[in-house]
């Protein structure tokens, strides 16, 4: 496995080298800069009229709602009455964030990049990453200090120090037990990736590479101890085994039984899941009561202040939520906050569309069941996490659904040949 083009060789340089740019600190730049590298590239091809592929219809939808979500960035300051500084600023912010989940789609369904390559290179990641967990489980055993360095980088500035800081390990500060988010800036956000990784790994064509991911992935998860990580774990490997085993008619007579059963056993199936769900919120308490404070405070404020643009900009919130910026955790609160409704809708049917389309094609394309799933991803952590301040870390998802809606386009375009042909024929 090796890259054939330039789009590939950067998309392979950026992958395999993680863990170089993660000890440079230089990981939430090298995000931006891939993606925009790989937007001139797509313009620079379309200019010369040597770009073989149209562009996909849902991916389309994804770039004018993030081309919105700029929009409503700049209504939000002017309404808000804040300053030009602060809108430049916030705009850089949008380049470095919603901007890259257009760009990276856009980048997978119109560049000549193999989701092999990009599934390898992820392995590879898995790899280094098997071959670290020594340095930081040992630096928690031997209680080395948590945060090894933060690199001079953050400098050029970021949502923090810790997107730039090689962190070692943390420690819970409820439980008092060791966690790790590894080149993630928290340790939630490695189970996001993680989960990324182990989607991969089901595509990954050959078994000691597929091992090695998925061994991995499940690791970085444990270690995260993130409760959303576990059960989107558990989903996504729900979801592969009942494709492998029920295919066609069969999968659709057993949903039919499902209902069926749920519809006598529902009032208890659902009491359950109220149970189990409190035990795990009961499971880390502080983190679910912040959680749910901010996002009270974010429906508040967004539905009294500005409900249909919002407020602009991201604000800390008060010592209820320990500090933490308002609407962060989950990115329909904060979205609303920050972009109002119109933000909350430009996320909101692009994510609808990508994953509509891209059902029905989940039994018969590899490339648009990860996709699918990519999708899949997407909607549960925008319940627990803010998908804007991570697309610097989860772009081989994003490049996934690009992947999946060209090869259905494509799909749809070979079956409209092959129609016209036969119309052709039967004249004749």
């Amino acid at each position: 496995m090796a890259p054939e083009n330039f789009e590939e060789r950067i998309v392979w340089f950026a992958l395999t080298k993680m863990y170089v740019f993660y000890f440079l600190g230089a990981l939430y730049i090298v995000g931006p800069v891939l993606g925009w590298v790989l937007f001139a590239v797509v313009l620079l091809r379309y200019l010369r009229k040597d770009q073989g592929r149209a562009l996909p219809f849902p991916v389309l939808i994804w770039i004018v709602g993030m081309i919105v979500m700029l929009f409503c960035v700049v209504v939000g300051h002017l309404q808000q009455h804040l300053s030009t500084a602060q809108l430049i600023k916030s705009s850089i912010g949008w380049a470095k964030g919603w901007a890259l989940m257009a760009l990276f789609m856009l980048a997978g369904s119109c560049l000549n990049i193999r989701q092999e390559l990009i599934v390898r290179a992820t392995m590879k990641v898995c790899l280094h990453t098997l071959l670290l967990l020594p340095l930081f489980i040992g630096a928690w055993v031997l209680r080395l200090p948590e945060t090894a360095y933060v690199s001079p980088l953050k400098a050029i500035g970021g949502p923090g120090p810790e997107f730039f800081a090689v962190s070692l390990y943390e420690l819970d500060p409820g439980s008092g037990l060791p966690r790790w988010r590894i080149f993630t800036p928290w340790a939630p956000a490695l189970g996001f990736v993680a989960n990324i990784f182990f989607l991969f790994a089901m595509a990954e064509k050959e078994a000691r590479w597929r091992s090695i991911g998925m061994i991995a992935s499940v690791l970085m998860i444990l270690m995260s101890q993130s409760r959303l990580a576990i059960v989107v774990l558990l989903f996504i490997i729900g979801v592969m085994l009942t494709l492998h085993y029920f295919r066609g008619w069969i999968l659709i007579a057993m949903i039919a039984a499902v209902f069926q059963v749920f519809a006598f056993i529902g009032p208890w199936l659902i009491e359950g899941i109220g149970t189990v769900y409190e035990n795990i919120k009961a499971a880390r308490a502080d983190s679910t009561r912040v959680r749910e404070a901010l996002a009270r405070i974010a429906i508040e404020r967004w539905r009294s202040e500005a409900p249909v643009w919002g407020h602009g900009i991201v604000e800390r919130g008060p010592h209820l939520v320990e500090y933490m910026p308002i609407g962060s955790h989950h990115s329909w609160y904060g979205l609303l906050f920050v972009k109002g409704v119109v933000g909350f809708t430009a996320l909101a049917i692009p994510l609808f569309v990508s994953f509509i389309l891209l059902i029905p094609k989940i039994h018969t394309s590899d490339i648009a069941r990860t996709g699918c799933l990519s999708c899949g991803l997407l909607f549960f952590y925008t319940f627990g996490e803010n998908l804007e301040i991570l697309a610097y870390l989860i772009w081989p998802g994003l490049m996934a659904i690009g992947m999946a809606h060209a090869e259905t386009l494509k799909t749809a375009s070979i079956k409209n040949i092959g129609d016209q042909r036969e119309s052709a024929h039967g004249i004749d």
